[in-house]
């Protein structure tokens, strides 16, 4: 029986594939819905919202660089449409040619993401329910971001978090961090109450792009101009601790010897210790040793590769 429970466990996958777009989405493909209806519900039980500040009181004390900055927050599963033929699968591969997909985007901070998403308690902030967006109203949920970047030589780039991050410290991850509110004007709900909301919405949407572009060249250290446009392949979402992250594919026109030699002059080279250019056979060994949202980012990148081939 115990052989059984621990079988049973040990197949519990370390993500959930919530959006997969194999043929890749442009900017024009890609609509968001900001509101204040996708912020989180604090918890109704105080003792355990109250904990989101005991936990970040810890957190700065043992790491007093910790920021706590604003970000966006995911509600619910990303929402696919289809203005002609085509459509999008969700969890899975699926053909998304001409297909459009629209974000629901609320505001959090990196605060109550520790307090709520890493906090040790985590999973009693979950309410049970089979919509994601019920079944995390009391999360944080920020959205993530990953970039797979295949270099000119056919490679991948993968760094080796540093022990001094928030989490996952040591953990082999794709490049990548967050979308910034910040970056466009966005601090709070109240500044955009004299604006035309389809103007945000395309300024958030197009920050998602802008973002995953700023966090290469500033991760790796490579020029802007050696990389071309980046694609949305889908979002995923690691189980612990329900986190989601945007994953994009983005081609550099650099050999991945001249990417080792710029990592050194990285902007925010000290949130990594090591970057690696690895063959695909390689990556898919590196996989285990991440955390689930980029196992998931891995995912969609295999799914893009299939789907070219089908082409």
């Amino acid at each position: 029986m115990e052989k059984a429970m621990a079988d049973a466990e040990a197949k519990v996958p370390d993500y959930r594939l919530l959006l997969s777009c194999p043929s890749g989405l442009s900017p024009s493909q890609v609509s968001v819905d900001f509101s204040e209806r996708f912020d989180r519900i604090p918890h109704p039980d105080i003792s355990l919202d109250n904990s989101i500040s005991e936990i970040w009181d810890g957190r700065v004390q043992q790491n007093a660089s910790l920021y706590n900055g604003t970000k966006f927050r995911v509600c619910g599963c990303p929402f696919p449409f289809t203005s002609v033929a085509g459509h999008i699968m969700h969890g899975g591969g699926g053909s998304d040619e001409k297909s459009h997909v629209c974000l629901h985007l609320g505001l959090t901070d990196y605060r109550t993401f520790v307090g709520t998403n890493l906090n040790p308690l985590w999973e009693k902030f979950l309410v049970p329910s089979e919509d994601d967006s019920v079944r995390c109203q009391h999360t944080s949920s920020p959205l993530g971001n990953g970039a797979i970047i295949e270099t000119s030589d056919k490679r991948i780039v993968v760094l080796r978090r540093s022990n001094n991050v928030g989490e996952f410290p040591g953990h082999f991850v794709f490049p990548g961090g967050h979308p910034e509110p910040q970056e466009i004007g966005i601090v709070s709900h109240q500044f955009d109450k004299d604006m035309d909301p389809d103007f945000i919405n395309r300024k958030v949407s197009q920050e998602m792009f802008d973002s995953i572009v700023r966090e290469v060249v500033e991760e790796i250290g490579v020029p802007e101009a050696s990389l071309c446009n980046p694609v949305l392949i889908g979002v995923s979402c690691r189980v612990l601790n329900v986190r989601p992250a945007a994953f994009f594919f983005i081609k550099c026109n650099l050999h991945s010897k001249e990417i080792q030699q710029l990592y050194s002059t990285a902007q925010d080279g000290y949130e990594s210790t090591h970057l690696y250019t690895v063959s695909r056979n390689d990556l898919k060994d590196m996989t285990s040793k991440m955390p689930g949202c980029h196992q998931g980012g891995f995912a969609l990148y295999m799914l893009m590769v299939e789907a070219v081939k089908d082409v």
